[in-house]
């Protein structure tokens, strides 16, 4: 692919590389993922705005996953939305898209108006990589902090990874002619790959928690800085507007730095849950568990937070006789 290719680029995530800068990143649109991860919910609009961020950020670290891998994307917190968590299932095979899965649980009557990342209090940022069966999940936390989600995970990359990370995100409700209003999202991870400082362990930066700047030294760093100069000029719409391709925006962002694209990995919304996957997940209960979970009707009845199933299952079927008083 190059960089005048053509692509239609919603529910899409092109990788890149800088070669004048040794930089690499991702360009992410979001469309019809978001569609299919919020309408299986009536979520108030701040809500819904967090949940856009958390699942734009799981596309652009979720590209980067191999083949049969699940990146998973948490936030807890002791605000009014308690929880966000975020599903990345990558591909089974090459060519397939990827898959991704949200939701959120809020106390409704706690919810403010204003900046969506003041619903988050005191908590973490975890990011979660399971590479299959027979493997031990990797994961890695840090403190909810700096005044978005796209800077938790920037915050997470240089103290758990100790890699210089740059997200910049665009996201809101679009009002199309002739549409319905949904939401899209845009956005660009920028990364630098060196080797890790020889400074990042002596911690750096604000407090205990490394930022880029203490990755980054002499020559990298000028590289760093004139890079996110650049990409600081990025403007809303050239995010998530329908005009520019990601290949293009990156040739207008950076043009000098040598940018090279990769293979678009397709992304769309999707949900593993199903009636044997419930059945597995009940067998762990006891007969007690199981009552309370019974109907008077004597059937054993669940719902899938991410994508609203509802399953319905006889108490036999998960290794349980009907239950009655």
């Amino acid at each position: 692919m190059t960089l005048g290719s053509k692509i239609a680029w919603d529910d899409t995530v092109l990788p890149f590389q800088l070669d004048a800068s040794d930089m690499r990143g991702r360009v992410a649109r979001l469309d019809g993922v978001l569609d299919g991860i919020l309408k299986q919910h009536d979520y108030p609009l701040v809500v819904e705005a967090l949940v856009a961020e958390m699942a734009l950020l799981t596309a652009l670290i979720g590209q980067t996953m191999s083949l049969r891998w699940k990146l998973s994307l948490q936030v807890q917190s002791k605000g009014p939305v308690r929880m966000i968590a975020t599903d990345y299932y990558a591909p089974e095979r090459e060519g397939e898209p990827a898959r991704i899965r949200a939701y959120a649980s809020f106390d409704a009557d706690r919810l403010t108006s204003g900046n969506p990342f003041d619903q988050v209090g005191e908590g973490y940022f975890a990011i979660l990589i399971d590479q299959g069966s027979g493997t031990q999940p990797y994961q890695g936390i840090t403190p909810l902090t700096e005044g978005s989600l796209s800077k938790c995970a920037e915050a997470y990359f240089a103290q758990s990874e100790q890699l210089p990370t740059r997200f910049e995100l665009s996201f809101g409700k679009s009002a199309e002619p002739g549409k319905p209003e949904h939401w899209r999202a845009g956005g660009i991870m920028l990364q630098h790959m060196p080797k890790a400082s020889p400074f990042a362990a002596q911690g750096e930066g604000t407090g205990a928690i490394l930022t880029a700047a203490d990755l980054v030294h002499g020559e990298e760093e000028e590289h760093w800085n004139r890079v996110n100069i650049l990409l600081g000029t990025v403007e809303d719409l050239e995010l998530i507007g329908p005009s520019v391709s990601p290949s293009e925006l990156l040739l207008r962002l950076f043009h000098e730095e040598q940018p090279r694209v990769y293979d678009a990995q397709a992304v769309r919304f999707g949900c593993t849950c199903s009636e044997e996957r419930v059945r597995q997940s009940l067998s762990i209960y006891s007969a007690k568990d199981i009552r309370t979970m019974t109907t008077d009707d004597g059937r054993v009845t669940a719902d899938c937070q991410f994508c609203g199933a509802h399953y319905d299952l006889d108490p036999q079927s998960v290794g349980f006789e009907a239950v009655r008083d």
